[in-house]
């Protein structure tokens, strides 16, 4: 069944669904409250009611409303611009007129909006960074190309701000400046061996009262030489040089771990030789002692029986003589026996092995008026 039938008029009970209730109510009409606001703004700026007639009172309430909105304004202004949050890595640095004023600490803070107090906030934990490279003359007048790179931080911000015109530059030239007076102050080998990390210390320090020379609020935090090299015209020929002195030092290092085990066997072997000679010296004298005492009493035997003592100190001697030689007995018929004795190896001649025995002769041989020699003799002793 259609909304509204035809033959049923408005007080007939007709329903129209873009209208009210049964209560005849309709909804706003959304150009009509358009139209509404467009009045009330324009009473408020000194316009017309929207029917052709000016506001009554001279424009004075339209003046109040403008003067209302500024109001408002200037209020949101001063609360936007007087309260400050400073976070806890940040210092705020207040300026009045232009002028330092003050250093606002983390946390909520309160100024005069500008133009009278303006607000710079400087963060003073971030630790920051500058890096550089340069061509140095050095001490010896060789040249190293060094890259290095400096960190440091922000102590004081309002010195930062205002002491200098440029910190950041006026850091990269005391870093230049420094790092130059160091090399110059010392030779190449030192400083591409052995003395970068002391070069390096040396720069951190002097940029560091170079800064608070100019008071900038700068704290330098560490010094780094990130490369020291000689110019790549020179590069071979000095890394020829680094080889070669790391050789010398490789052969030095080998001749004292030789040296260190050398040194302490020759330190025995000398010990072992001196407390040899000393037990030698020991047992000679006390052998030599022992016959000293032995030659006291046998002189103190021998002047009680001088023969006795004669006679048995030779038969002593003759039994440790001929103990130890090879001895030979002839039987000579028509003679007495005869003793033959190598006396060549009695006294350590020389060798008797090559040597003939000497000729046996019995007395009537010996005899210089005999002249002839008993056949039988010869015969015993070529059988011998």
């Amino acid at each position: 069944m259609p909304w509204n039938e035809p033959g049923r008029g408005s007080g007939g009970g007709g329903k129209d669904p873009w209208k009210g209730g049964g209560n005849g109510q309709q909804p706003p009409d959304l150009d009509e409250v358009f139209a509404n606001v467009q009045r009330r703004l324009k009473s408020i700026m000194g316009g017309g009611d929207g029917g052709g007639r000016s506001s009554s009172g001279g424009g004075g309430p339209a003046l109040g409303g403008v003067f209302g909105l500024i109001l408002v304004a200037v209020v949101l202004w001063v609360v936007w611009d007087s309260i400050h949050i400073i976070d806890e890595s940040e210092r705020g640095v207040v300026l009045r007129f232009g002028e330092y004023s003050r250093v606002l600490d983390p946390g909520l803070n309160f100024t005069f909006p500008r133009p009278i107090e303006s607000l710079e906030k400087v963060n003073v934990t971030r630790v920051r960074s500058l890096d550089n490279q340069s061509r140095i003359l050095t001490g010896d007048e060789n040249l190293i190309d060094v890259n290095f790179a400096i960190q440091y931080r922000v102590i004081e911000p309002e010195k930062f701000l205002f002491n200098v015109r440029t910190p950041e530059n006026s850091l990269a030239h005391a870093t230049d400046s420094a790092i130059r007076e160091i090399v110059g102050t010392n030779n190449m080998d030192f400083i591409l061996e052995v003395g970068r990390g002391q070069v390096a210390r040396d720069a951190g320090d002097l940029v560091q009262d170079i800064v608070d020379r100019y008071d900038s609020g700068i704290q330098v935090t560490s010094f780094n030489l990130q490369d020291v090299r000689p110019p790549m015209q020179v590069q071979e020929a000095f890394d020829d040089v680094v080889r070669a002195r790391e050789d010398q030092i490789r052969f030095a290092n080998e001749a004292q771990a030789y040296a260190n085990q050398e040194i302490p066997e020759a330190r025995g072997r000398a010990a072992r030789i001196m407390e040899e000679g000393e037990a030698y010296r020991e047992s000679t004298i006390a052998q030599a002692t022992g016959e000293a005492d032995r030659f006291t009493a046998v002189l103190e035997e021998f002047s009680l029986a001088p023969e006795v003592s004669r006679q048995r100190l030779y038969l002593q001697t003759m039994e440790e003589v001929l103990s130890a030689t090879s001895k030979v007995m002839l039987d000579i018929e028509q003679g007495g026996n005869i003793l033959y004795l190598p006396l060549d190896r009695m006294t350590g001649g020389g060798n008797s092995r090559n040597m003939p025995p000497p000729p046996l002769m019995t007395p009537r041989e010996s005899d210089p008026g005999t002249a002839q020699v008993d056949p039988r003799a010869r015969r015993g002793r070529e059988g011998r």
